[in-house]
């Protein structure tokens, strides 16, 4: 199927700022890329670049005053819901693909050294691979309230765990924090998720987080905030956590006066380019 995805930045800058964007479908991504265009207003220019995990930046400066910063892509993907082996094993350490070692560390908000004793009280008596994982998703899933507002910019997993509410990005740190104190090898991802096949949120799009975990001999997707298999993930940007997947990163303080995402089936109109799309249609 088609899916239609994308986002638009309002930004107010006092001065000059150096801008970093990451909201483009990542190259290795399980989707195809059919068409994409961005609307700078006013004009400005940017240039591309794939960051050490590969994942696809926009370079680009704010000037002093209004931007408007659209991007807007459609999207092959496949009509399937997410795979699901819950026979895949957990590999032991010294089997594990060398490039894989660095997901089972901590890293900057996915602290797997503070929360390994956690881990290992919680986890430690279920069956290592998918059974262990999904266990940590339904745990996240039942224990953790989600509410919008409720971190910040530098909220980590241990205050995820001690507070027991968040946002998807506060779901996936911390269950990527359990796997890791459990020397499962994951990462922390995000992308677009359209409404497909399950009720319609009260909340509007936004972007979305999850995980993949290194299981057997290849990466597996797992959603601890929505728990269930959904159809059309459209995979931005992968990493250690949230911090290395920011989807706006600015050099100087410009004013984000609002945001907003769309992921949605794509019409045959806009597929074929016979329609011009806007972001509210």
């Amino acid at each position: 199927m088609y899916i239609r995805v994308g986002c638009e930045f309002d930004y107010e800058a006092t001065w000059p700022t150096p801008t970093v964007l990451l909201v483009q479908p990542h190259p290795e991504g399980l989707h195809i890329v059919v068409s994409e265009e961005w609307q700078m207003t006013p004009p400005l220019a940017i240039h591309a670049y794939h960051d050490i995990y590969n994942n696809l930046c926009q370079r680009l400066i704010l000037g002093e005053g209004k931007h408007l910063l659209r991007y807007n892509a459609i999207v092959k993907v496949a009509d399937t819901w997410d795979d699901i082996a819950p026979d895949a094993k957990q590999l032991p350490v010294e089997d594990l693909p060398d490039e894989v070692l660095l997901y089972t560390l901590p890293s900057r908000f996915c602290l797997s050294d503070e929360l390994s004793d956690t881990a290992w009280q919680l986890f430690g008596n279920t069956e290592p691979g998918w059974a262990r994982v999904q266990a940590i998703c339904d745990w996240v899933h039942n224990n953790i309230r989600f509410q919008y507002g409720t971190s910040n910019p530098r909220t980590t997993a241990l205050d995820v765990y001690e507070q027991r509410i968040g946002v998807c990005r506060d779901f996936t740190h911390l269950a990527v924090t359990f796997c890791r104190a459990l020397n499962i090898p994951t990462r922390y991802v995000f992308g677009y998720i359209p409404d497909i096949g399950v009720p319609p949120p009260d909340e509007p799009m936004d972007f979305c987080a999850w995980m993949e975990v290194y299981l057997g001999n290849r990466w597996w997707t797992f959603d601890p905030r929505n728990n269930i298999p959904r159809i059309g993930r459209v995979l931005i940007g992968r990493g250690r956590d949230a911090l290395d997947v920011a989807m706006v990163t600015t050099y100087g303080s410009p004013i984000l006066k609002q945001m907003t995402v769309w992921t949605d089936e794509a019409t045959p109109e806009q597929v074929n380019g016979t329609t011009k799309d806007t972001f509210n249609s």
